[in-house]
């Protein structure tokens, strides 16, 4: 019976950072009807950013690990809304696209990169320089984008004259995760990292079963980012705006709800949540590299579309499920099938119940 309920527990703890992941690919989808594939990156990012912040804030207490944990969410909405401005706002709509912009992002990243190289050559360049040469590589391409795109210079014009087509969003959300993840084998380096202790690290003996501390943490900060994530949706006007769009974006409009805020908030607090996963994940799991997020990517994919895609706490049961049910495969002798098993699991929901365990059965207009 303890090794049942260690399992669960373990489960459990697994099940609740698939459910943060999931819910980001839940929420976007809900607006916008397309899978952001970059999320899994974003959840890379988000423990990066914990890694170095970790490094600059007291090592083991609690205030420390919740202002890493704040600063990972914050940075990680951050990046969330750029990747929304720049790579899927293009395609979504019908826009004059300045391609001048694109070259400054780009020429801006270049030249804030060779900089930070000849200005730190002969230094000794630790993790904290590292830190400060991604930053001003992302605001060199702000500045240097936001000068040539807004300077007025039309000489270079992309028109467009309607939405892009659904598979080019996607194909663009895979390009956009291949871009985060050689980035960071570039800034971060391939190999794996050890992640810092943010927590106080106890564990504690209940009946024969081991729990730790880090578990708590993440079961605590997952149920607490879950009540918000309600709040926000169905207690806000923001969330009422989002619900609006997810609903039907050009009467939306018409009342008076600006779609691209909207949007770009839901990216923002999907991100946001994905980083707080990050931070979760590496508590668990303290190696970190720049290919991390790709797997537990999957696995909340699955869990999104087990739960009912589209449905937040459907996504939450779907990551639960999943995790429980992964944990419990790997201690048995069928550990070396558990991803295939996860796997099969989606497809047997699928055949009987396309829409997932919490998702409603929808009739689409041709």
């Amino acid at each position: 019976m303890s090794e049942f309920l260690q399992q669960l527990l373990n489960g459990l703890s697994l099940g609740a950072i698939y459910a943060l992941i999931a819910l980001g690919y839940t929420m976007v989808y809900g607006v916008l009807r397309f899978i952001n594939f970059a999320h899994s990156d974003v959840f890379m990012v988000g423990a990066f950013i914990g890694y170095y912040i970790g490094k600059l804030v007291p090592a083991g207490t609690v205030w420390g690990g919740l202002l890493v944990l704040a600063v990972a969410m914050i940075g990680c909405a951050l990046l969330g809304m750029r990747i929304e401005r720049s790579a899927y706002r293009p395609l979504r709509e019908p826009t004059n696209f300045n391609l001048l912009t694109i070259g400054g992002a780009v020429l801006g990243g270049v030249l804030g990169y060779f900089l930070c190289n000849r200005v730190m050559a002969g230094h000794n360049v630790g993790d904290f320089v590292v830190a400060l040469r991604i930053l001003f590589c992302w605001g060199g391409a702000e500045l240097v984008s936001w000068w040539v795109g807004r300077c007025g210079w039309k000489v270079i014009l992309w028109k467009t004259t309607g939405g892009a087509p659904t598979l080019n969003v996607l194909i663009t959300a895979i390009g956009v995760s291949l871009l985060l993840e050689y980035t960071g084998q570039v800034f971060f380096g391939a190999a794996p990292r050890n992640f810092p202790a943010l927590f106080p690290v106890k564990n504690f003996s209940l009946g024969g079963v081991i729990v730790s501390s880090n578990q708590l943490i993440v079961i605590v900060v997952t149920i607490v980012l879950m009540v918000a994530l309600q709040l926000i949706v169905y207690r806000t006007k923001i969330g009422t705006a989002m619900r609006a769009v997810s609903l039907n974006p050009k009467a939306a409009t018409l009342m008076g709800v600006n779609n691209d805020v909207v949007i770009s908030f839901t990216f923002g607090l999907g991100s946001a949540l994905a980083g707080a996963g990050g931070i979760l994940y590496a508590l668990n799991y303290p190696s970190i590299d720049p290919l991390m997020g790709v797997m537990p990517g999957l696995k909340a994919f699955v869990a999104a579309i087990l739960g009912g895609i589209g449905n937040i706490p459907g996504a939450a049961l779907g990551g639960l499920i999943l995790g429980t049910v992964e944990t419990f495969v790997s201690g048995s002798q069928f550990s070396t099938y558990k991803d295939a098993i996860a796997f099969a699991i989606l497809i047997i929901i699928l055949l009987f119940r396309p829409a997932g365990l919490l998702g409603k059965f929808t009739v689409e207009k041709v």
